[in-house]
């Protein structure tokens, strides 16, 4: 299940939501992520989308997620507009029989969203304004789902 949305979530209640009479469910794995300011730099985040697409090839990208582990449920929960440092940015959730699966998928779809995802994110602050890209090690983590889906191909 995929959302992009303004409004901040509730981890607890989305995650009661998602795993609501289940009894097949060993692990749960959540990852928050939220903005940060940076001594003072980052005074307020945008975050762009373009509406269609980016629930679209999110939804393709948590599909893939469930075809590469055995996932009971997964959720992903991406807010935009203009947030403020300690607001909630993003909520990954992946429930699974074990705990192994749960963790696997949920860096996938984290290191799918910081580096591929199609949101453009703006930080404001007192020294002027830049778009943010991903950093190199985002990029070398994404890098190794690649590698390991060709090797299993």
């Amino acid at each position: 299940m995929i959302r992009v949305q303004q409004e901040d979530f509730d981890i607890g209640a989305e995650i009661a939501k998602l795993t609501a009479g289940r009894s097949d469910i060993g692990a749960i794995v959540t990852f928050t992520g939220t903005v940060r300011d940076q001594n003072g730099a980052v005074e307020a985040m945008t975050l762009e989308h373009y509406s269609g697409m980016t629930e679209r090839e999110l939804s393709r990208i948590e599909a893939e997620a469930c075809a590469r582990w055995p996932l009971q449920a997964s959720l992903i929960v991406h807010r935009t507009g203009t947030l403020q440092p300690g607001d909630n940015i993003v909520l990954v959730v992946t429930a699974s029989e074990h705990r192994d699966a749960a963790f696997e998928a949920a860096k996938f779809l984290m290191d799918y969203l910081k580096t591929s995802a199609p949101f453009w994110k703006r930080e404001d602050g007192p020294g002027g304004t830049r778009w943010v890209d991903a950093s190199a090690s985002d990029e070398s983590a994404s890098v190794r789902w690649k590698e390991k889906k060709r090797a299993a191909e």
